[in-house]
């Protein structure tokens, strides 16, 4: 595999390890234990996305076919359906802070495993792209959902809300 190929690997893993630090600082400045527990929830789901690809980072950094190849059969941990009931109601500026920047975040994540495939010439490559697009596109819907939830809260409680 190319060191382009790796460089992008490497840089995914900074993603999630930039998306997990983000999400365990909002559970510090959660408002109620049940918004900080889903906080840290999300940091773990990206601090298991690094995990997985510093695993396959290391698999691949060889070039051996055959490893690369079985690096793909491994679990891939897939984004969960995640209970947003959690998140505190009371907190909706944290939250529309929060999820704001993370549609921010999974947009740009997007961009660059899209612009990663389709200058790949490795069908593995592309492979694992389209797992880290499954992933973010995953997180970005969600996301978007939420950010519209609090948006409207936090209209209604400035007085905003159209009557």
């Amino acid at each position: 595999m190319k060191q382009n190929e790796l460089d992008i690997i490497k840089q995914a893993i900074l993603n999630e390890i930039e998306g997990f630090e983000f999400y365990k600082m909002a559970a510090k400045q959660a408002g109620s234990r049940e918004s900080q527990e889903a906080f840290n929830e999300l940091a773990e789901e990206e601090f298991k996305h690094a995990e997985y690809l510093r695993e396959l980072f290391d698999q691949m950094k060889d070039g051996k076919e055959d490893d690369i190849t079985l690096s793909f059969l491994s679990e891939v941990p897939s984004p969960k359906i995640f209970d947003w009931d959690r998140i505190d109601n009371k907190s909706a500026s944290l939250a529309l802070s929060v999820f704001g920047i993370g549609v921010q975040m999974e947009k740009a994540s997007i961009d660059f495993y899209e612009e990663a495939k389709n200058n790949t010439q490795y069908e593995a490559a592309r492979k694992l792209f389209d797992i880290l697009l499954h992933w973010e596109n995953v997180h970005l819907e969600q996301f978007t959902t939420q950010y519209n939830r609090y948006k409207e809260e936090w209209w209604n409680d400035q007085g905003y809300a159209p009557f």
